[in-house]
C-alpha cells in the first residue's frame, strides 16, 4: 500500500470554474475499503459532467470532492476482499462506482437506475489526483496495446455515448443526428458510421465540423442549421435545452430522440403538430451499466475506434475545463500527471 500525500484537485466553492472553484491541494493518499482498488491514476479525461459537478450544476454530494471519472492507471494496492487484481494491472474507473445490488433495478439488470448508485468524481474522489479507488467490482479491465491518453475518454465519453445510440434506436442503415460534438458524439459518430448509419451533425465550433467531416459524416453545420434530410433518432449531447425542439423537428415521423446528458438547461414549451406529433420520441440517458461499458470497449476494439485527444498536465486542469466550457478544442481533453 502506498503512504503519504498526494496532489488532488478539490471543488473549493462551486461556481464558474474561471473564479477559483477548483483548487489544486495536498490529500492523503486513500485508503481503499476492503472491495476496493487503490490506483495510480496515470491519465483521466475532462468530461462535460465534471464542469457541471465543479460549477454546481449539480449539487454537491461530497463537500471538497476531487471530480474526474475517466480514469486509466494501475493497481498500486487493493483491499483485503479483493480477489483476481494483481499490483501493476492496468485498470478504468469510470463514473457509476457502485450500486446496492439488490433492489428491482439491480436485479433486473438496470442498475445505472438504482436509487442507491454513487459515482466517480461526484458521491466519492475521483481522477483530477495522483491516487484514486474504485470497487472492484466496477473497475474495467482495458486492453493492451492503446496509450492511456487514448483509452481515457472511452470509459465517459464512449460508454455514455454508446448507451445514448441504443436508446436513440437507430434502425439499420438509418439516419442520424449528432447535436454537439465533443468527447462523446465523436466516439459515438465512429460506432455509427462502423454499422452503417448516415451521420450528420449540427455544433456550434468550426473545429467540431472539421472533426465531424474527417471522420465520416455526411454533413456538418450549425447546431441551429436542419439537416439535409429527415432523421430516424438523434442524440442531444449539448446541455443546451434550446436544442431539443430543433432537433425533434428535424425527425422523420417515429423518429427518436435521446438527450445523454446528466445536466440540461430548461427546455422551451414544445409545440406537439411539429415537435411531438407522428410518433415522435423523447427519451432520456440516465448513466450507464457495467455492461454498457463492457460491449462498448469490445466494440471500440472492435472498429477501431479512436478518440481524438488534447493532453494537459495534471496541474492545468482548470486550462482544461475552461477550454471545454468555451469550445476552444475538438474531441476530449486528458488530464496525464506531469510528475511520476
Amino acid at each position: 500500500m502506498v503512504d503519504g500525500t498526494m496532489r488532488a484537485w478539490s471543488v473549493v466553492r462551486p461556481g464558474p470554474v474561471e473564479d477559483g472553484a477548483l483548487r489544486l491541494v495536498e490529500k492523503p493518499v486513500p485508503v481503499p475499503a476492503d472491495d476496493e482498488l487503490l490506483v495510480r491514476v496515470r491519465a483521466c479525461g475532462v468530461c462535460r459532467t465534471d464542469l457541471h459537478v465543479v460549477e454546481g450544476d449539480l449539487p454537491v454530494r461530497r463537500v471538497g470532492v476531487t471530480p474526474g471519472h475517466e480514469v486509466v492507471g494501475v493497481v498500486a494496492g487493493a483491499g483485503a476482499a479483493v480477489r483476481g487484481f494483481a499490483p501493476g494491472d492496468r485498470v478504468g474507473v469510470a463514473w457509476l462506482r457502485r450500486t446496492d445490488g439488490s433492489c428491482a433495478y439491480c436485479a433486473r439488470g438496470a442498475e445505472n437506475l438504482c436509487p442507491r448508485s454513487a459515482y466517480t468524481g461526484w458521491h466519492a474522489d475521483g481522477g483530477y489526483a495522483e491516487y484514486t479507488t474504485v470497487p472492484a467490482a466496477f473497475a474495467y479491465r482495458l486492453p493492451d496495446g492503446v496509450p492511456d491518453v487514448s483509452l481515457a475518454p472511452l470509459l465517459c465519453a464512449g460508454i455514455i455515448g454508446h448507451r445514448a445510440l441504443r436508446r436513440a434506436a437507430l434502425p439499420p442503415g438509418g439516419r442520424l443526428g449528432l447535436y454537439g460534438f465533443g468527447g462523446s458524439a465523436h466516439l459515438c459518430a465512429q460506432v455509427a458510421l462502423a454499422e452503417g448509419a448516415t451521420v450528420h451533425v449540427m455544433t456550434r465550433g468550426a473545429a467540431a465540423r472539421r472533426l465531424a467531416l474527417e471522420l465520416g459524416a455526411a454533413s456538418a453545420q450549425d447546431a441551429y442549421a436542419g439537416p439535409p434530410e429527415p432523421l430516424d433518432s438523434a442524440i442531444l449531447f449539448a446541455p443546451a435545452g434550446e436544442l431539443v425542439p430543433v432537433a425533434l423537428r428535424a425527425l422523420d415521423r417515429g423518429g427518436v430522440l435521446a438527450v445523454a446528458g446528466i445536466h440540461l438547461t430548461d427546455t422551451p414549451p414544445l409545440h406537439y403538430e411539429t415537435e411531438l406529433f407522428h410518433e415522435k420520441q423523447l427519451r432520456s440517458v440516465a448513466s450507464n451499466t457495467r455492461e454498457d461499458g463492457r460491449e462498448f470497449l469490445s466494440l471500440a476494439a472492435r472498429y477501431g475506434v479512436r478518440a481524438t485527444t488534447h493532453r494537459y498536465p495534471l496541474s492545468r486542469a482548470v486550462a482544461a475545463l475552461a477550454d471545454l466550457k468555451a469550445g476552444r478544442f475538438d474531441g476530449a481533453a486528458v488530464l496525464v500527471n506531469d510528475v511520476t
